[in-house]
């Protein structure tokens, strides 16, 4: 229901609508602290052993097993997505709008479908979480959550498929040296990063890797 709302939007709005339906949603969960825990969230929550027989024990590496096959799962998906005919579509729609209603292409149920996809892709996401480390806050609602995940898509290549493989391990890096060296105003140095990044790197990280690959490609 939230898609077809927010949808009837574009650009900057769009982007200020799907924060502002998160904020939403983290009031509604702080209020129904009867059923969400509120502040303190839902804790001790026991998961079953996968297949029955792996315990979930992180310190086991089931967990981290199951993580990563839950992640190639999704992966495998959305690549079959991205190289179907309603793939092609999406990228359409990206690059020309205008052109995409001209041919006769159902635009604003493709976009709805898309959007479909990807809140599903983050409610698989949130699950693995709260399987994982047994404990399910409202920070996962956060407008700072949400900034972080838009940082790590930007980062490796906004559009790319391959873009959060890259974006999200160096951006935990970033974060992780930056706050290391300048505890109080690392994200300061998160948002120079960004803006060095934006200005100077074309594609983000990815496009450079891809224009490496191909001038070194040229000169061979």
């Amino acid at each position: 229901m939230s898609g077809a709302l927010i949808l009837r939007t574009s650009g900057l709005t769009l982007l200020m609508q799907t924060l502002v339906v998160a904020a939403l949603f983290y009031e509604i969960a702080n209020k129904a602290g009867h059923w969400t825990g509120g502040g303190d969230g839902l804790q001790g929550m026991t998961v079953w052993p996968v297949f029955g027989l792996f315990r979930f024990d992180l310190f086991g590496k089931t967990a981290y097993l199951y993580s990563l096959g839950v992640l190639f799962v999704c992966w495998l998906i959305m690549r079959t997505v991205v190289h179907s005919a309603f793939g092609r579509s999406l990228m359409g729609i990206r690059e020309n709008l205008a052109r995409m209603h001209a041919i006769g292409t159902p635009v604003e149920r493709r976009k709805l479908m898309a959007y479909v996809l990807s809140s599903t892709l983050a409610g698989i996401s949130g699950a693995v979480i709260a399987q994982t480390t047994s404990f399910v806050g409202l920070g996962v609602l956060s407008l700072e959550r949400s900034g972080s995940i838009l940082i790590m898509l930007i980062i490796g290549g906004v559009g790319q498929l391959y873009g959060a493989f890259i974006g999200v391990p160096l951006y935990m890096i970033a974060q992780d040296r930056f706050a290391t060296i300048d505890p109080v105003f690392w994200y300061f140095w998160i948002g120079l990063f960004m803006v060095l990044l934006v200005v100077f790197a074309r594609g983000r990280i990815l496009g450079i890797l891809a224009r490496l690959t191909g001038r070194s490609g040229g000169a061979s």
